[in-house]
């Protein structure tokens, strides 16, 4: 995944909005406790970052 794909998914996802809300300020668990944008800097993949996301907010597998 490129990062403007996880961009895409997300506002897709959430809206323009809100998916810049939820990837600064909502906390990941399965990312060690940060945010979306701080586990991206860390360098966690995308991937793992997006499906973590998907997790916590219900998100059908079809759309992960």
């Amino acid at each position: 995944m490129r990062l403007t794909e996880f961009h895409d998914r997300v506002r897709a996802e959430f809206g323009p909005v809100l998916g810049d809300s939820v990837l600064r300020d909502h906390v990941l668990i399965a990312m060690g406790g940060v945010t979306a944008t701080v586990a991206l800097r860390q360098g966690k993949s995308l991937r793992d970052v997006w499906w973590a996301l998907c997790d916590d907010f219900d998100i059908p597998r079809d759309r992960w």
